[in-house]
């Protein structure tokens, strides 16, 4: 078990905190907060009354989007984009999802969303996207609405590379994409429009609504 015990968390979402592993800083340990499970049984309305209680556990939902179809593949190429994950471990803040920690220069890789508030869209990071979205269409890896603070920069070889560190799996009521080649082309198609729309949100001051 992996004791948390005093250690800060050094981003915090909306159902999970993240920490550095204490015996290994190339990792992140993301921890779901106290109480949420629950919260969420409480509150959640009458027609999800019928799914699982599981089914709204993140860090379950990240070890399926982690076993889908398209991340079997032996290519290289499809873990470009992509934070690899270790595994669920426990500690004791609970159960864990473990995944790898992107840096630069010993820091902690910066979030597209931070980026695009401090600097905006430049041709550096649309080229980045651009190349983000080519391997996407490729190898069909299926993921939620692609959020620009799920996304983070990392700088290789004189080039910015996007990194999904958050947000795998399929995001369809009927699971077609997750089957077929077809339907996760559509699938993938409609993930990468919105993410366009999401950033030209993020970069216009936040009018409306982003979808």
């Amino acid at each position: 078990m992996i004791d948390l015990k005093g250690i800060k968390p050094f981003a915090e979402g909306g159902n999970r905190k993240c920490f550095i592993n204490p015996h290994n800083p190339n990792q992140c340990i993301k921890v779901l907060h106290p109480g949420l499970l629950e919260k969420i049984n409480k509150d959640r309305p009458w027609y999800k009354k019928a799914r699982s209680l599981e089914s709204f556990d993140d860090n379950l939902r990240e070890k399926e989007g982690y076993e889908q179809r398209a991340l079997k593949s032996k290519n290289p190429e499809i873990w470009k984009h992509l934070a690899k994950w270790y595994g669920l471990q426990e500690t004791s803040l609970g159960l864990a999802s473990v995944t790898e920690l992107i840096h630069n220069n010993g820091q902690i890789a910066e979030t597209l969303e931070d980026y695009l508030f401090n600097k905006g869209l430049t041709e550096e990071i649309r080229t980045a996207l651009k190349v983000f979205e080519k391997w996407l269409k490729e190898n069909l890896v299926l993921t939620k609405n692609l959020i620009p603070h799920n996304l983070v920069l990392k700088n290789e070889a004189d080039e910015v590379t996007i990194k999904i560190i958050d947000g795998l799996g399929c995001h369809a009521f009927i699971p077609l994409p997750q089957n077929t080649n077809f339907f996760a082309k559509i699938y993938v198609d409609k993930r990468i429009e919105l993410m366009w729309s999401r950033i030209n949100w993020d970069i216009s001051g936040r009018k409306g609504n982003w979808k």
